[in-house]
């Protein structure tokens, strides 16, 4: 049961940045969004992958990968739209 809680708790925080990526792929607009603060959310995930991989938890291993590689796309692409 814990485990399935994880995951489901896992699987939503992941895909709460795909629709962010998807406007920013589509629009080309990155104003709006704080390079420092998905910076700060970048290494918070990785240290999740770091900590699930330390335990062998797989529901964090997982899901933050997927969310550390969704917030590296989407600074990559704040930086290539930043118009400053």
């Amino acid at each position: 049961m814990e485990t399935w809680i994880g995951s489901i708790a896992g699987i939503l925080t992941s895909i709460s940045m795909v629709p962010q990526l998807w406007k920013v792929i589509r629009t080309k607009e990155v104003d709006d969004l704080s390079w420092p603060m998905l910076i700060t959310l970048i290494f918070g995930v990785a240290l999740w992958v770091f900590y699930g991989l330390l335990h062998m938890e797989w529901p964090i291993i997982l899901s933050n990968s997927f969310s550390f590689i969704v917030n590296c796309t989407v600074l990559t692409y704040y930086f290539l739209f930043s118009k400053k």
